[in-house]
């Protein structure tokens, strides 16, 4: 992950990290979809796993983890996704989004080591769980770090300044700041009020901040990047696969998608 954002901020560029619903909209398609937004010009990968009561996420993807659970998508069968989209692709960095309730569940198994030993072998970079802060990882903390697994933090709008000395001193790989008090694919963006939030999380972390929340389209992207070092883009990536009929339609809307906000993104001067 490292070399991925890193080659593009010391190029002077912005990184753009799509997200996608892990199996949604059907568990086959998932990997084509993600070789699609490489080709588009994703820098990274983030994978929503599917659950129950994602509290982070607006109503698209709400919708978006039901229909995967409906049809059997769980963390496992999401670690294999990225088993085999590794086959093909080696290097474009893999973060997982999620909840703690599903790793909880895998952990119990056999583990934080050994889960983190598993989700390595997958080939995932990252892990970025919404409702574990760093107080509370423990073990499952010291587990990634120990499997070279970044712990991805999550920022927002109303962390105070002693808070956020200690999220930027537990991050690992990139920051991700949340760009407003709310819920992903929320409209109420205001892109000139990141400079200040990033100002602040630059003076205590050198780690690339991507800020993410309510980043809709190119033009939403560009604002908000003038800032950033990078944005994800999520609800309206998958808001557009709701409408494919297959997986190369899926692809292929995925792919444009993703070249629209990249070219916009290199135009930035």
């Amino acid at each position: 992950m490292d070399t991925a954002l890193g080659a593009r901020r010391q190029a002077g560029g912005k990184a753009l990290v799509p997200f996608i619903t892990a199996g949604d909209p059907e568990p086959g398609w998932t990997v084509d979809i993600m070789h699609a937004l490489v080709a588009g010009g994703a820098d990274l990968i983030e994978l929503g796993v599917p659950f129950s009561d994602p509290m982070a996420d607006g109503p698209v993807i709400q919708v978006a983890s039901e229909r995967a659970i409906a049809r059997g998508v769980t963390l496992s069968s999401v670690l294999d996704m990225v088993a085999d989209f590794r086959r093909d692709d080696p290097d474009t960095p893999v973060i997982l989004m999620g909840y703690l309730n599903p790793v909880e569940r895998l952990c119990q198994a056999g583990g934080e080591q050994a889960f983190a030993e598993r989700v390595r072998d997958a080939g995932v970079d990252g892990l970025l769980l919404v409702d574990c802060p760093p107080e509370e990882g423990g073990a499952l903390h010291q587990a990634m770090a120990g499997a070279a697994i970044d712990n991805i933090i999550l920022v927002a709008p109303t962390t105070d300044p002693q808070r956020l000395e200690k999220l930027c001193a537990a991050a690992n790989g990139f920051i991700y700041y949340v760009s407003f008090k709310g819920i992903t694919g929320a409209s109420r963006l205001d892109s000139a009020a990141v400079a200040e939030p990033v100002s602040r999380i630059r003076a205590h972390s050198e780690l690339p901040v991507m800020a993410g929340f309510g980043i809709s389209d190119a033009a939403s992207a560009v604002a908000v990047a003038e800032h950033a070092d990078g944005v994800v883009i999520g609800s309206a990536l998958v808001r557009l696969l709701e409408t494919a009929d297959d997986a190369e339609e899926a692809s292929r809307l995925a792919g444009d998608f993703v070249a629209s906000v990249r070219r916009a993104l290199d135009n930035i001067g």
